[in-house]
């Protein structure tokens, strides 16, 4: 993957332009997801990622701050994505056996 420097250090954009944060494989769109489904601060979130610096994740925000219509999009877009996935992959057949074993 080639990757190009932005104005924030610590974040790049890979050739379709997505922010990762530089030297890992972790996407802002992904650490943005953890704010919103739990509520972290950036300190939690560098204590659940103990590989991410906090001035990593106060650069990853602070380009999500930036640029919060396109990272927005792109979460929504791969929400969007991930509930057709499940819809197309069913229920798992354990599920259907196990609801069925609790209904008897």
């Amino acid at each position: 993957m080639t990757s190009a420097a932005t104005a924030y250090r610590h974040i790049v954009l890979d050739d379709q332009g997505v922010p990762w944060i530089e030297g890992l494989n972790t996407k802002v769109v992904e650490l943005i997801a953890e704010v919103k489904a739990y509520g972290w601060s950036p300190e939690e979130l560098a204590f659940q990622h103990p590989q991410i610096s906090l001035a990593q994740v106060h650069s990853a925000l602070a380009y999500y701050w930036d640029h919060r219509s396109e990272v927005e999009a792109d979460l929504n877009r791969r929400e969007t994505e991930a509930r057709r996935i499940e819809a197309e992959a069913g229920e798992h057949p354990l599920v259907g056996k196990l609801r069925a074993r609790k209904q008897a």
